[in-house]
């Protein structure tokens, strides 16, 4: 799913805790690499989660083949509440245990829960590595 201007403008600065020019270079690789891999297998998966978890951390809506949008999902309880600090640390706690409550994900998409895990690993926890490798553009005033 595209990563629209508009979706970047509405992060919420307290739902991301890394640079968001990283942020958004992340989100918008692992939505490309996720509309790139049609077999979605491996890093299919694992980019779908890194996606979904950073359009859920944005706040940002999902968009249906149809036009309209919909609350995007919490990646690993599925809740339809909009993230917001509280919310967010109960989401990185059931991303821990992600393949004990869902355990048809590991299985049905590999690669999804790492990703879910390593986003917010890295995003709202500050640690560790992106998830994905990505060159963050740097902007240039004229």
């Amino acid at each position: 799913m595209e990563v629209t201007d508009a979706d970047v403008a509405a992060i919420p600065a307290r739902n991301v805790r890394v640079p968001r020019c990283d942020f958004v270079a992340v989100w918008r690789a692992a939505s490309d690499r996720d509309h790139q891999d049609t077999s979605r297998g491996g890093e299919g998966w694992y980019a779908a989660g890194v996606a979904a978890t950073c359009r859920w951390l944005a706040t940002a809506p999902s968009r249906l083949a149809n036009g309209l949008a919909d609350a995007t999902p919490a990646p690993a309880t599925r809740r339809t509440a909009m993230a917001y600090e509280e919310l967010i640390e109960a989401e990185w706690l059931a991303a821990a245990r992600l393949e004990e409550t869902r355990p048809h994900l590991a299985e049905s998409r590999p690669g999804w829960c790492e990703g879910v895990r390593a986003t917010l690993r890295w995003a709202w926890r500050r640690q560790g590595p992106p998830p994905l490798e990505v060159e963050v553009e740097v902007e240039v005033e004229k």
